[in-house]
Order: C-alpha cells, then structure tokens, then sequence
C-alpha cells in the first residue's frame, strides 16, 4: 500500500477518491504534492479494481487554493520551467486517464487548483466554490495548462477576461460560462459527484476510455483528422465483446453486462 504525505487515497464501489491534505494551507499544491497525484494517478491507471475517479481537496474552505506561493517565490529561471513542466506532465496524465476523472470542487479553486480541475474531464462544484486564475496579480501566467485548457472549455473572450483581470467568479457564473458541469448544495457534493461517475460507469468501459481520447485529442486536430480518429475509434469498438453485448442487450430490453472486452 502507498503511503502519501499529502493525500488520502480511498477505493469503494469502484471509484478511487483522491483527496489533497494540506489543510494549513488550504491545500496549495507545493511540488511534493503534484508528485503525489502523478503517483496516484499511475496507481489508478493500473488498478483492475479502479473505473473511475473523484478528485477532491480536505475540509469546506478549498479544493485547491493553488500553488504553494513560499515554493514558487524561490525560484529561478531554470527551476521555473521544471514546475511548470511538472504540473504540466501530471495533470495532463489526468487529462488523458481513460479512466473518467470527476473533480468535486468543494472550496476555492485558484491558480494551480483552478487548472488541476480544467485537467479533469467533468467538474461538480459547491454553490460555495469559487474559481480563478489570478496568477498575473504574481506576476507570472497560469503555468500548469490553463493557458490552453481554459478557452478550450469556455472560449477565448471569457478565458482571457479570467486570466487577464486574475478575478474570481463564483460557481454560479463558472456554470454559466461552461466552466463546471454542476453546481450543488455543499453537503450534496459528494454523493452527487458519486451518482454522476456511477451513472457514467454504467456504460461500456472500452467505449468510455475511446470516447475520452476522441474528444481530448480531437480537440488538437483538425475536423478532418479528428474525424478520422472517430471513424478508427468507432471500428475498433465493433470488434469488442462490450458492443455485441451492449446491442445484444437493447435489442432483448435488459440491462448491459460489459466486461471492458
């Protein structure tokens, strides 16, 4: 069993619940911590007991309140692009995780937090979160994605306005923009960011992880090459047991049985 200073990593039903505790420091995401979820999510990867994930920070004040300010004023030039190249490396290993990975966005959601959830595939927030990139009140720019993931998933306009006035916005308005997926009562949170991932893996594991990979690297192509990663993706699924089963199953009115094969 790996032991990890500052998350708590749990498994039930299927779904590995990873949680960030630095509660002094509301989480802020120093470089031993990013290491920690690149550990953890190489253990989700290979785990046959994991389908998928919910990514959440401790207590009721932060999800992620961003980097570890005191680690980032020391650095220089050099070590400046190997923290960005590190935050960069593992949240973009959660973004390519054919896994699902769910953030449950359960406070503040700034800076590093802020992109540690735009690496996630959905996001659930608590009407009580708030989200922002205020990195340019630093001095600096967004430095692990959130350059490019941000206007990816809300447009240029308003990903600009994010990251150029370095405001935050509350959860509300992060679902009006497209920023989050749903925004739930507090003590809901949780359970419904559970009920959402149970209801996604439901459905046939391969075609899941195929769909990840198509939207994700899609977004990089263009309409013709992306259309043809559909069009393989799709006649590689027609080979799999888990579609015979899923059609076989619709035609009969039951319930599918997939298997991921």
């Amino acid at each position: 069993m790996t032991h990890y200073q500052n998350l708590a990593y749990e498994v039930a039903d299927g779904i590995a619940a990873i949680t960030v505790q630095r509660p002094d420091k509301l989480n802020a995401l120093d470089a031993a911590t990013i290491a920690e979820l690149g550990e953890a999510m190489r253990r989700v990867r290979e785990s046959d007991d994991v389908r998928g994930v919910i990514i959440t920070g401790s207590g009721s004040k932060a999800f992620v309140a961003g980097a570890d300010i005191a680690e980032l004023a020391a650095m220089g030039s050099i070590e400046g692009v190997a923290v960005s190249r590190l935050g960069q490396r593992v949240f973009r290993e959660i973004e390519l995780s054919p896994k699902p990975v769910i953030a449950a966005v359960n406070g503040f959601a700034l800076g590093g937090g802020c992109e540690l959830a735009l690496a996630c595939h959905l996001r659930v927030a608590a009407d009580s979160a708030h989200f922002g990139l205020p990195e340019v009140k630093l001095g600096i720019i967004p430095g692990y994605g959130g350059t490019l993931r941000l206007p990816r998933l809300v447009g240029r306009g308003r990903a600009l306005e994010l990251i150029l006035s370095g405001e935050m916005i509350d959860a509300a308005e992060a679902h009006r923009i497209g920023l989050v997926n749903r925004v739930v009562a507090p003590e809901a949170l949780l359970q419904a960011t559970r009920e959402l991932l149970l209801t996604i893996l439901r459905n046939g594991p391969t075609a899941i992880a195929l769909a990840i990979e198509c939207v994700t690297r899609g977004m990089d192509m263009s309409l013709d090459d992306g259309l043809a990663l559909e069009s393989n993706l799709f006649g590689l699924l027609a080979s799999t047991g888990d579609m015979r089963e899923g059609m076989k199953a619709f035609l009969e009115k039951r319930q599918a049985e997939f298997k991921g094969e």
